[in-house]
């Protein structure tokens, strides 16, 4: 029986979290610096964290390398009960989790529900890997031979997780590692090592995992941020984050002894359509819930709103209106929708972003304010190709609306960025959607609904500088095994000797 439903049946809250957890044991950092995990709305210190050293990070991937021989021979009906026992885990320890989760990441309560869920459902799917994976047998021009196609586990993935969505993009890529029978290194983002990878961390222990498959390693970037790249021990590197640490990462996975797989996925600068055709209202509520969950900091966050001229105006006061009823504050408060930004100076990025705004003419129709870490929604039109709003990320709770002449000038809108992550278009003609959405250049589109969507079942990524490889459905199983042709020459081969 799940604790949901009987909180007096709820488990011993985990503890510990100021450790690392390298070759199945809980051990202090050795470096001199310390991660002061903080709560981005209260400000209260959440743990102490001594930071790991080199040597740390080395014995980790020596710890993984070494577990990886056994747990790749692990029966498959082993792994999958594994699984199951950390979707077991999740459920009874949900209360724990969300509080993590909002505490840590300053998700409101809604968006820590939503994140929950989806790593349940990616865990789910990654279970279900196990027996998806499969090679093949080839042909073969040469008499008597016959060619096998394997399909086995890359080894040793490192993993960098990120800290918007951190129980979610983390699993999402450790679940699957797992189950194809990798082990892992990870690296959480500084500003959650809870909900990034120590809380997973817990799940998998109780549930059973051996010794070092799981290794999770916390220190500053200066000290081993490019050292768990170049390592020689891990074969693929899976990183989500920003465009310019990833290019960094991709730069590093090439320049060493030897040439590493990357799995990348960046930034955005999602486009969120209107057609006049639209229905306004339904338009509108999704793109306040695509624009402020988690106050904007998601890659697939909504960065701009382009609105055909012809509905322009009725849009804007529309989505105005709904703006100005979204609840401000506690993120621990069911009915909160923007809660904290996660620090100071994610805080003075969009403080210069609205200041750029200010300078380059865009129309401020609201005006938020700044208190704390809390930053009420800001909404401009009137804004151009030129503007900083529209060519650069916001991750925050800053709208950008832009007004197109015709839905040809639309797509172009859509299409001017160096990005290519998520999109959305709206229109209630079925057939000018998909067409629409053909043409626009992202990795994901959808027609009537935000871009904020990711589904275990289908494949998640982008183009351009939005990143390499795909997350998701049967294209992961590419990304976290690799192929291995092996032929068998049954009869003597003619060699023309």
């Amino acid at each position: 029986m799940s604790n949901k439903s009987n909180p007096d049946l709820a488990p011993t809250p985990y503890t510990n979290f100021d450790l690392q957890f390298i070759a199945g044991e809980w051990v202090k950092g050795k470096d001199d610096s310390v991660n002061k995990d903080t709560s981005p709305f209260t400000g209260e210190t959440l743990v102490e964290i001594q930071q790991a050293t080199k040597d740390q990070l080395d014995e980790a991937f020596l710890a993984a390398q070494e577990a990886q021989k056994q747990w790749a021979q692990t029966l498959p009906a082993e792994r999958t009960a594994l699984l199951h026992k950390v979707i077991q885990l999740m459920d009874e320890r949900r209360e724990e989790i969300l509080d993590w989760l909002i505490k840590e990441s300053g998700s409101t309560r809604i968006k820590a529900g939503i994140e929950l869920n989806v790593a349940r459902t990616v865990t789910l799917e990654a279970a279900s890997y196990i027996h998806r994976v499969h090679g093949e047998i080839r042909p073969s021009n040469t008499p008597g031979k016959q060619n096998y196609v394997l399909r086995e586990p890359i080894g040793v993935i490192a993993l960098i997780s990120p800290w918007n969505f951190p129980l979610h993009l983390t699993q999402r890529s450790l679940a699957p590692a797992i189950a194809l029978g990798n082990t892992v290194v990870l690296k959480p983002a500084s500003d959650t090592p809870v909900t990034g990878a120590l809380l997973l961390a817990k799940l998998f222990e109780e549930a059973g995992l051996p010794k070092g498959v799981l290794n999770v390693v916390i220190g500053a970037g200066s000290e081993i941020g490019d050292a768990i790249v170049t390592h020689d021990v891990p074969g693929l590197v899976s990183f989500t984050g920003s465009t310019p640490v990833g290019k960094h990462i991709g730069e590093l996975a090439f320049s060493g002894k030897y040439i590493k797989d990357v799995s990348l996925e960046l930034g955005g600068n999602n486009p969120f359509v209107v057609l006049k055709d639209a229905d306004i209202d339904q338009a509108v509520n999704a793109a306040v819930f695509g624009k402020f969950l988690h106050q904007g900091q998601i890659c697939m966050a909504i960065n701009r709103i382009i609105v055909e001229e012809s509905i322009h105006d009725t849009f804007v006061e529309k989505f105005k209106a709904k703006v100005q009823t979204l609840k401000i504050g506690d993120p621990n408060e069911a009915d909160t929708f923007v809660g904290p930004i996660i620090n100071k100076d994610q805080i003075q990025s969009l403080q210069d972003k609205i200041d750029t705004a200010k300078k380059e003419g865009a129309n401020l129709i609201l005006e938020g304010k700044i208190d704390g870490q809390l930053l009420y929604p800001y909404i401009y039109t009137d804004v151009t190709p030129q503007m900083d709003l529209f060519r650069n990320e916001i991750f925050g709770p800053v709208a950008a609306i832009v007004k197109a002449k015709d839905e040809e000038h639309a797509l172009e809108l859509a299409n001017d960025t160096e990005f290519g992550l998520s999109s959305a278009v709206f229109t209630s003609d079925m057939q000018r959607g998909m067409n629409f959405a053909k043409r626009m250049q992202a990795g994901m589109t959808h027609i009537n609904d935000m871009p904020v969507n990711d589904e275990s079942m289908v494949p998640f990524g982008g183009v351009k500088n939005s990143g390499i490889g795909r997350f998701n459905s049967d294209q992961l199983l590419e990304e976290f095994t690799r192929t291995h042709w092996v032929s068998f020459q049954n009869e003597p081969r003619n060699y023309g000797l």
